[in-house]
């Protein structure tokens, strides 16, 4: 299992899974990372698996125009776009972090870093965490355990399910605003994920998510095969 999430809103954005951690794996959860990514500065943070860094930089560039010229557009990799990688490695008993700047600049890192977690350094533990919030809620994750999956369909189904609970119906810790009241008294406001990404202005229950219902996308016409006339009926 593949996931992706926003650390600034601690938003989890999707995943996918698959019999192998493998690049196919890895193109598909980029894919749907692709397809809700906005063209502005933006931090990604993947582990030692080559696969990412393939993925990321293959899916996450754009077409030069070509003015007239045949043939297929040139792809540049997206500038607003810095890449960071976290290699952990375990040798004699010891483990050893190597953190690397695949692309972008240090300064671009840094502010980035900045605005998404508040400073700190290059790493993975806020991914590292909602895994561990998965494999602790999804009972056939759990290690050396009698719950089973028996079809992919099944642990796909309940990602999803435990992807949208954790978004809209439970408050994150890390997320709660601070309010201060006379004589130094504070209140906290506490926030789901899809709380603090704008989605929602209130805490969901699991009926309300359960019932809801989304629409469907809008009808368009089948395309037309030019050249074919139409026959007149007899």
């Amino acid at each position: 299992m593949a996931l992706a999430m926003m650390v600034s809103s601690r938003l989890w954005l999707g995943g996918v899974i698959s019999p192998k951690r493998d690049l196919s794996l890895i193109q598909a959860l980029v894919e749907q990372v692709r397809a809700i990514a906005l063209c502005r500065p933006l931090l990604v943070a993947v582990d030692g698996l080559v696969s990412d860094v393939t993925a990321f930089q293959q899916a996450f560039r754009s077409p030069l125009p070509r003015y007239g010229q045949p043939g297929r557009c040139r792809l540049r990799p997206w500038s607003e776009l810095a890449l960071v990688q976290v290699v952990k490695q375990r040798a004699g008993g010891k483990l050893s972090i190597a953190r690397r700047i695949v692309q972008g600049t240090t300064a671009q890192v840094t502010e980035l870093l900045r605005a998404s977690q508040g400073g700190g350094q290059i790493n993975t533990a806020f991914i590292e965490r909602l895994n561990a919030t998965f494999r602790q809620r999804l009972p056939w994750l759990t290690r050396r355990c009698r719950h089973l999956a028996r079809q992919p369909e099944t642990l796909h189904a309940s990602m999803f399910v435990l992807g949208c609970i954790y978004n809209f119906c439970t408050y994150h810790h890390s997320l709660r605003v601070a309010f201060q009241l006379p004589n130094g008294r504070r209140r906290w406001l506490h926030r789901t994920p899809a709380i603090a990404a704008g989605l929602t202005d209130h805490r969901w229950s699991i009926v309300e998510l359960f019932e809801f219902r989304v629409s469907p996308p809008p009808w368009t016409p089948p395309k037309r095969r030019e050249g074919l006339l139409s026959r007149p009926c007899s």
